[in-house]
């Protein structure tokens, strides 16, 4: 380090590889907008004063905005800042700290902390460099890892044996999504930067595990409001693939386990028992609204009164087996013909397709060529 105490941009893959605390010293606005996976925002600036402080620097240069800046952030509102820093750097003596570029909000934090009896480091570029740094952490490893694809017909429990792989790295548990039109989880989806910075900290992690490929489940380029990033996904698109098969029994149970028992639950315990089941219902009508373009609205209807069904004797008795009518006519009717559709059109790419058991095992066993 310097005599400032920077943090220099060769110890990016160890920050991230290692969950390494940061704080953020940019504005909220800033950190809502995309932030690191370890970082906690403790703003040398708020929103509003930030705003002064631009406002000035076009109107009247660098050191009008700096002078304006110490005006803003003075006595009371400066001990309360610079003791909410010390906290976080007693809590976690390994921190660093970062701005938007690595200059002079990063120094002038630094040095109130130093004034206060504490030495910490920056990081040199700040945000902005350590964002690139994992946009092409992203690029890379689509280029430098052999991908392989897991398909399977919805249900059939792919996010449950990835989780058991440790090749794998599971893209809708970083979307917070599970990539269908009932794929909504109770809490939201990740904003997009955020959803790229987690997904690049994870490929860093698997890189670093050194596996023999990178198991991804087949997704569509959009998961929920998440975008696969392009470059990743049309490798993706040229991988090979391998077929979860599971029997039509079980993947009803899973789904009606998925849609109806955990979504209920969740609702209930953040709403309460009215709210939470009125938003379970509209989380289930919504849902059917997202594939109404495919089925039609006749079909829609038909499902929908199997729904209403299925709530009210849910409602009545607790009893959830009435949701199994229109989890399987979505299957029939929806899912599983999109899905034959698809795989249909990516035969060529199909390396093996088996059960739960007979996957682990195949995978156990496999090398790229």
């Amino acid at each position: 380090m310097s005599q400032r105490q920077i943090i220099p941009a060769t110890e990016y893959q160890n920050i991230f590889l290692n969950d390494r605390p940061l704080m953020d010293a940019r504005a909220p606005i800033e950190f809502d907008k995309g932030a690191f996976p370890c970082s906690t925002n403790l703003p040398l600036m708020t929103d509003s004063e930030r705003q002064k402080v631009g406002t000035c620097y076009k109107e009247q240069g660098p050191q009008a905005a700096l002078e304006l800046g110490h005006q803003l952030v003075n006595g009371k509102t400066k001990q309360q800042r610079v003791d909410a820093w010390l906290a976080f750097f007693k809590a976690n003596p390994e921190a660093n700290l970062y701005c938007f570029r690595g200059g002079l909000r990063s120094q002038i934090t630094q040095g109130w902390i130093k004034e206060a009896g504490l030495d910490v480091a920056y990081i040199e570029g700040g945000y902005k460099a350590m964002r690139q740094y994992l946009i092409e952490s992203i690029d890379a490893a689509a280029v430098n890892q052999p991908i392989l694809i897991l398909s399977g017909i919805t249900g059939s429990g792919k996010t449950d044996f990835l989780k058991l792989r440790h090749e794998a790295i599971d893209l809708e548990g970083i979307a917070h999504h599970r990539g269908s039109s009932f794929g909504k989880y109770h809490e939201p989806q990740p904003s997009q930067i955020n959803f790229e910075n987690k997904l690049a900290v994870n490929l860093l992690k698997h890189q670093q595990r050194q596996t023999n490929c990178l198991l991804l489940e087949d997704e569509s380029f959009l998961i929920g409001r998440n975008a696969i990033p392009k470059p990743f996904y049309h490798s993706m698109q040229q991988a090979s693939l391998v077929v979860l098969e599971e029997p039509h029994q079980d993947r009803l149970q899973r789904l009606l386990n998925e849609y109806v028992h955990i979504m209920h639950d969740g609702f209930i315990e953040r709403l309460g028992e009215e709210q939470g089941f009125n938003a379970f219902y509209d989380y289930l009508t919504q849902s059917l609204i997202g594939v109404k373009k495919r089925l039609g609205n006749q079909r829609l209807a038909e499902l929908q009164a199997h729904v209403d069904h299925a709530i009210k004797v849910q409602q009545q008795t607790g009893d959830t087996q009435a949701h199994l009518a229109w989890i399987e006519s979505l299957l029939v009717d929806y899912y599983d013909p999109m899905y034959n559709y698809q795989l249909d059109n990516k035969a060529d790419r199909v390396l093996f397709r088996g059960n739960h058991q007979a996957m682990h095992q195949w995978l156990d066993e496999y090398q790229p060529q």
